[in-house]
């Protein structure tokens, strides 16, 4: 396995250990620590290679328990919790040697044909090619342009997509958005927060990290296309933002529901 993999195909090349466990590899990213959205994104995978193909993934709810190190592969322990009819279930442990540091259960769902409503609603957002890119901590596998967001907002949104080409494996793409899911939140919390800070500043002044996550898929759509998440901060307390959000695809289809709490802990002297 290639000790560093640069591109999502890559990271999600995960190999065999033995019945029921695959291991994976990280990225080098700059901050030191491995990217919660793609321990998410491997457990998953992990989790699908149990599951027969004519399942789909409609959920997935995780805890991040600590944060992983990029010195050291991560290793994922599947657990068939069901095999039903309609549902099946599984619960993934992700760890390193320092111990677990994500907990993941996941939920698929056979094909079914009936109602079909959509009642979310795209916001207004430029084009993607419109919005300025962030160029500092991206410049491969996942691409952001987060839009503006003003203190006292609440709220943020950005377009983001994986950035090489992917197969049609509409299960890799599910697993594509649980990767690029684990951003922009945080700006929702920070602006609501009553010590505002530039964000040059803000790693200075705060303790940032994702706590839990879930997810909820609809509707298909393609991770290295564009895709609009949308979150809405319900407040803070106990130095804990809660999210949630809408994700759309670029012509407005509603293909996902998410939530995730964060820690935003101010720093102070001792």
């Amino acid at each position: 396995m290639n000790p560093h993999p640069t591109d999502f195909n890559r990271v999600m090349d995960l190999e065999q250990h033995g019945p029921d466990t695959w291991v994976g590899l990280s990225p080098q990213y700059r901050w030191g620590r491995i990217y919660g959205g793609q321990v998410v994104a491997q457990a998953l995978w992990a989790a699908l290679q149990t599951v027969d193909e004519e399942f789909e993934t409609h959920s997935l709810h995780a805890y991040f328990i600590r944060g992983g190190t990029l010195t050291e592969p991560v290793r994922y322990e599947v657990d068939r919790l069901r095999n039903g009819r309609s549902f099946c279930t599984r619960a993934v442990v992700a760890r390193q040697s320092g111990g677990a540091i994500l907990h993941l259960s996941c939920s698929f769902q056979k094909a079914e044909e009936d109602a079909e409503v959509q009642t979310a609603r795209m916001p207004l957002a430029p084009n993607p090619e419109d919005a300025r890119p962030k160029p500092d901590d991206w410049p491969w596998i996942m691409e952001r342009r987060p839009l503006d967001s003003y203190p006292g907002a609440g709220q943020s949104m950005g377009w983001v997509k994986i950035i090489d080409p992917m197969p049609d494996d509409p299960r890799l793409h599910i697993a594509g958005l649980a990767f690029t899911s684990d951003t922009v939140q945080f700006t929702a919390a920070r602006s609501i927060h009553p010590l505002q800070v530039p964000q040059e500043q803000y790693n200075d002044k705060f303790m940032g990290a994702s706590l839990d996550h879930a997810m909820w898929f609809h509707r298909p759509i393609r991770a290295d296309e564009w895709h609009l998440y949308q979150w809405d901060c319900h407040g803070l307390t106990g130095a804990r933002g809660m999210t949630v959000g809408n994700l759309f695809s670029a012509d407005g289809t509603h293909v996902a529901s998410i939530a995730q709490e964060v820690l935003l802990r101010e720093r102070r002297a001792v």
